[in-house]
């Protein structure tokens, strides 16, 4: 197989299916990956609900539950960099594979322990900790696969597929979870959440991509250490590459705003709209509504040009940040419900669209360090945004928040303007 190969031949090769579809589901390779996502995401979304009960169940206490977050947080900010260097060293379906299957067995572990009466809370925060660290090497690895396995034209339509596995287990995950726990017990539904880590490894077992491994090798200099890697790393990001650059700074601003958004929300509902629980959940699911809608919307469109698609981020970010400007006008639950499924549909278009140009700019033996360096980026943000906001809302009030938050989708959008004049300006030069 040649090195530009996605291992997707079998499909009829016509203009039409070039650049858009769902049928890249039914090729074998990334059908495989994406069913093994779809089965992986439900289970995550078991997890989250899951594990905050099994934790608040065994301590009854609410802040050793939020422990849970902050271990599941801090290895992407602590690690990431370092692992992205170890990630362009090694085959990326072999690492998805063992991340995979380490999962199932720290997620096996802590209801077979519990069971057993050896889980300590001690014991139990160690587990979360290394299956946290394990899982931060499995997202920019799969993101490095997919030029891999579909071709250039295909890659937005691709990465919106990936995202909507998100979207799904994100809308069915929790729901399931809730069930399942009421039916059986929430130890049993550990075991199948370790089930569907499995599943997925055996989805990606079979599975078949050719990948060019450079170990040690960076542009015809012998990088003789990590550290000398991670360095080159951070030159093509910060340094030589100023579109990777704008994109990180594209990102940190799309996740400075949406991380905020989601953990405002309940207090939006509680003391703004003055709902309870079960209308909180209605919200949440419209955000999720939103989201798959436009994740299934891209992956039947055409990708188009560099151009066309930083429109869509500057469109969606705009549209974004008026909607949620907008809420801090709004009482009327219904009313509110609809405008978030429009910011879930407008912020659904950044990732899909930033991966693809990711995955087009940067060379395949620097993808899992400039990943997991702007995914860290990212995580950064995020906590930034859900920190200095929630202060925000404790002190003058949610709807000035979501007035803050707008601005920023706003800014994202400018920024992205200013990529795509420079964009313009790079082809004339070229041309």
């Amino acid at each position: 197989m040649s090195e530009h190969s996605t291992g997707n031949e079998d499909v009829e090769d016509n203009g039409e299916r070039d650049s858009r579809g769902w049928y890249l589901i039914r090729t074998r390779d990334f059908g495989l990956l994406w069913w093994g996502q779809m089965i992986s995401q439900i289970g995550e979304g078991l997890n989250k609900v899951a594990l905050l009960w099994f934790v608040y169940t065994l301590t009854g206490s609410a802040l050793k539950m939020t422990v849970v977050g902050l271990l599941q947080t801090v290895p992407p900010l602590l690690f990431g960099p370092m692992i992205g260097v170890f990630l362009d060293r090694l085959p990326k379906k072999i690492v998805m594979v063992w991340v995979d299957l380490i999962r199932t067995v720290m997620t096996f572990l802590i209801p077979a322990l519990f069971a057993l009466d050896l889980l300590s809370l001690e014991g139990l925060y160690v587990l979360i900790f290394l299956t946290s660290i394990v899982s931060t090497i499995f997202g920019p690895a799969l993101v490095s696969a997919v030029p891999r396995l579909v071709r250039p034209t295909e890659l937005v339509t691709a990465n919106a597929l990936i995202q909507g596995t998100n979207n799904i287990g994100l809308l069915l995950g929790p729901a399931i979870g809730g069930v399942l726990i009421a039916m059986m017990g929430v130890e049993n539904v550990l075991y199948v959440n370790s089930a569907t880590f499995l599943v997925s490894a055996l989805c990606l077992i079979p599975m078949r991509f050719h990948e060019t491994l450079k170990i040690g090798k960076e542009a015809g200099n012998i990088s003789a250490s990590v550290f000398d890697d991670l360095k080159v790393g951070f030159r093509f990001v910060f340094g030589t590459h100023s579109t990777v650059f704008l994109l990180v700074i594209i990102s940190a601003l799309y996740n400075l705003g949406v991380s905020a958004f989601v953990f405002i929300l309940p207090v939006y509902a509680k003391e703004f709209l003055q709902v309870g629980p079960v209308q909180l959940g209605w919200l949440w699911s419209g955000l999720g509504v939103g989201m798959l809608a436009v994740s299934t919307w891209l992956a039947w469109r055409h990708q188009g040009d560099l151009h066309s698609r930083l429109r869509l981020i500057v469109r969606g970010m705009t549209v974004g940040g008026l909607a949620v400007c907008s809420l801090s006008l709004l009482e009327t639950p219904l009313v509110a419900a609809a405008v978030i499924v429009v910011v879930g549909g407008s912020t659904a278009v950044m990732n899909p669209v930033v991966w693809a140009l990711l995955q087009e700019a940067t060379p395949e033996h620097l993808m899992g360090r400039v990943l997991t360096m702007f995914s860290t980026g990212s995580m950064a943000a995020a906590m930034a945004g859900m920190t200095g906001f929630g202060w925000i809302t404790d002190a003058v009030g949610p709807a000035q928040s979501f007035i803050g938050l707008g601005l920023v989708l706003l800014l994202t959008a400018a920024v992205a303007i200013r990529f795509m004049r420079q964009a313009v300006m790079a082809q004339r030069v070229a041309a």
